[in-house]
């Protein structure tokens, strides 16, 4: 993982469940978790998010919430954090990894990709054994302070 230069802002890259908690407000997350996206959207903070929870949002606001809300849910994230590609790399280096879970491993090597400091995730366990640091929204929130 790339080390931040001194003065940098902190990379973040904000994990599926936490962008869900602050769109759908689930309790008790979502105050934590909106509390990261508000960091970032001060400026105080880079967020990233991978391409594919972007769809995964989508989808899942839309089933819970409509189609009026899905879409204003994903154009807000998108005006708040930069999207990572996944491409074949991304893939090759996910399947590398040999997590638990497939799509865990494509959200740890998106988070290489950006360049970001820490995978924020509620669900560190399943990133055992990824070359990422991960943190949960309140561990990122204490450490700007």
């Amino acid at each position: 993982m790339a080390r931040r230069a001194r003065g940098s802002k902190l990379g973040l890259l904000v994990d599926t469940n936490v962008l869900l908690d602050i769109i759908l407000d689930r309790m008790p997350w979502a105050s934590d978790a909106a509390l990261v996206l508000d960091t970032i959207s001060r400026g105080s903070a880079r967020g990233f998010v991978a391409a594919h929870a972007v769809t995964t949002v989508y989808y899942v606001v839309e089933k819970e919430a409509g189609r009026a809300a899905a879409n204003t849910a994903v154009a807000d994230l998108l005006q708040l954090v930069s999207v990572v590609a996944i491409g074949a790399a991304e893939l090759q280096r996910a399947l590398a990894m040999r997590l638990g879970d497939f799509e865990d491993a494509v959200q740890a090597a998106a988070c290489l990709s950006a360049g970001a400091d820490y995978l924020v995730t509620r669900n560190a366990k399943d990133f055992k054994g990824a070359p990422v640091l991960t943190r949960k929204p309140g561990e990122v929130l204490a450490s700007l302070v």
